[in-house]
């Protein structure tokens, strides 16, 4: 009796665990590693329409989209390749939440494609697999790319660049050569941060034992004149423009003390490993039984993994040597798309076969946190309802959409230019039917200037939140510039699924059009022309070097 239990017991195990024993046996046939993708894009999405149903768009994706709105090959914040992405993006696709939320899992997706492209260079059957869903438990292509911005586009350049920079080195090949400069220049044009993926780069081909033959072929040589070919434009625009940029870094992120600095760079590398630790210690558990012989392997790897092994290790300790040097700031997460480098060597490197029972676990495991996920999207927007989003994200359309009515109210001209509050400015762009632009220039983004009288003149808005003070403070100093302007509040409550949530107040303030008044007809008994230098009264007498 005893014995038919345990068969029945091992017969039922093995009915739930044919599905994720059919998907890997279907990794080397090629559908399981895109099908896996696939779910994952739909999970997310499903995640994000339904958990953020009361919430908008973070201001960072916002501001993307605003980034895009003219062709330009920079702007004063970021290189221009988020822009350009979201311009083309939403040329295809409507202006709307779910679209943006496609985009980014789109990055993500391709940064996993990437990613699988490096690991099968190393790996078959099972361990792709094992890479792929050892991914989902990084907090890099869920949570960190959930907002499309200038870090999380590095999830998928990064991951390009480093293919073609292996397969560069590899092969020695020029067409290899052309695509690792071309895509290392993407990375670029993504965030200057990648300058440390260059760095990598270098060190990698450096210390690794293949190093004469590389560097005696033409292929690091074609990489690098490639790669300015393509920043060519971007390059100039710099020169041209005064590196802009630069001087946005160094006000945003640099004049640390030398003691806060040391502290930001231990606590960059230790987040770094941190986001590792779920992933290696599941990882670790998979192989319980071959930790010793694991830990062998990793001091032996092949020639491929060690160039990966040496750029992940220069892209995470190079960053805060230099932050240091710098007296900068450096948060861990403009360094997780790097990440996958660890989990793909120590998965990639060993030499004994991983037993298809963990292997199974794991995709029962990554099956039950696709689950989870789904379940927690309702929750989380329940809880959002009453305990609001970061960045006010439960009101920003509204606001928007409330200004817009507003403008019209006291214009009959549509609604042109906005400023105030970066998120409620940025929203307002995006989500107004009349699609304002964002009128404070990025170089001014942080200094609060005042805006230009030829601004005003044209019709000219701006919000903020009741409760800031800086915000409220400036819009006090613009109104005494602008003369005649209207100013107004209203309160916002959100809602889900009728249920009253968090409220807010908004301040809001307009100048409308500039009118010039009606000539009044002169007086023919007079003799003289009527004198109208004085009609325009609408500015008090302000200095004009401190108007933006």
């Amino acid at each position: 009796m005893s014995s038919f239990n345990v068969n029945s017991a091992a017969q039922r195990s093995a009915g739930w665990r044919r599905p994720f024993e059919l998907w890997l046996d279907g990794v080397e046939a090629g559908w399981a590693i895109p099908a896996f993708i696939v779910t994952f894009v739909a999970v997310w999405m499903t995640f994000l329409i339904v958990g953020y149903q009361n919430g908008d768009l973070h201001p960072d994706v916002l501001e993307t989209w605003t980034l895009g709105r003219e062709f330009a090959w920079g702007n004063p914040k970021h290189p221009p390749l988020i822009g350009w992405v979201a311009r083309v993006w939403t040329t295809v696709f409507p202006l709307t939440d779910w679209s943006m939320h496609l985009l980014a899992m789109v990055n993500s997706a391709l940064a996993l494609f990437f990613v699988d492209l490096i690991g099968r260079r190393f790996a078959s059957g099972d361990k792709r697999a094992i890479i792929m869903m050892l991914m989902i438990f990084l907090p890099a292509y869920q949570f960190h790319a959930e907002r499309f911005n200038a870090n999380s586009i590095l999830l998928s350049t990064w991951a390009l660049a480093i293919y073609c920079f292996l397969r560069s080195f590899e092969s020695l090949n020029v067409r290899w050569a052309v695509a690792a400069g071309a895509s290392a220049a993407l990375a670029m044009l993504g965030k200057y941060y990648s300058v440390f993926l260059i760095a990598g780069f270098i060190v990698a081909a450096i210390a690794h034992p293949r190093r004469r033959e590389y560097f005696a072929s033409v292929a690091p040589w074609v990489s690098t004149l490639t790669g300015l070919i393509v920043l060519g434009p971007h390059i100039w625009w710099l020169a041209t423009t005064g590196f802009t940029p630069y001087e946005y870094a160094m006000v945003a992120h640099r004049g640390l003390p030398m003691g806060i600095a040391v502290r930001e760079a231990a606590k960059y590398v230790g987040s770094h490993f941190l986001y590792l630790v779920l992933p290696l210690a599941i990882w670790c558990l998979m192989i319980r039984a071959h930790l010793a012989r694991f830990a062998e392997d990793l001091t032996k790897p092949q020639p491929g993994l060690l160039l990966l092994l040496y750029i992940f290790a220069a892209t995470v300790f190079i960053p805060p040597v230099v932050s240091i040097s710098l007296g900068s700031d450096l948060p861990a997460i403009w360094n997780l798309q790097a990440a996958f480098l660890a989990v793909l060597i120590s998965v990639a490197a060993i030499s004994f076969k991983v037993e298809r029972f963990d292997s199974g676990n794991l995709a029962a495991a990554t099956a039950l946190f696709f689950v989870a996920t789904l379940i927690a999207a309702p929750i989380h927007a329940y809880y959002r309802n009453t305990n609001g989003f970061d960045w006010n994200r439960n009101f920003l359309s509204a606001a928007a959409k409330e200004m817009t009515l507003r403008w019209h109210q006291h214009s009959g001209t549509p609604f042109e230019a906005v400023s105030g509050d970066d998120a409620l400015a940025f929203a307002a762009a995006f989500y107004s039917p009349d699609h304002p632009y964002y009128k404070r220039p990025f170089q001014f983004q942080y200094t609060w200037g005042l805006p230009r009288r030829t601004t005003l003149d044209k019709g000219w808005a701006a919000m903020c939140f009741h409760d800031d003070s800086i915000c409220l403070d400036w819009m006090n100093r613009v109104a005494k510039v602008a003369g005649s302007v209207i100013r107004s509040e209203f309160e916002l409550q959100a809602t889900l699924w009728g249920q009253p949530g968090v409220t807010t107040k908004i301040v809001a303030l307009i100048a409308p059009p500039y009118k010039e008044p009606a000539a009044k007809p002169a007086d023919p008994n007079s003799g003289s022309i009527q004198d109208f230098s004085a009609s325009r009264r609408r500015y008090s007498d302000v200095d004009a070097g401190h108007l933006r």
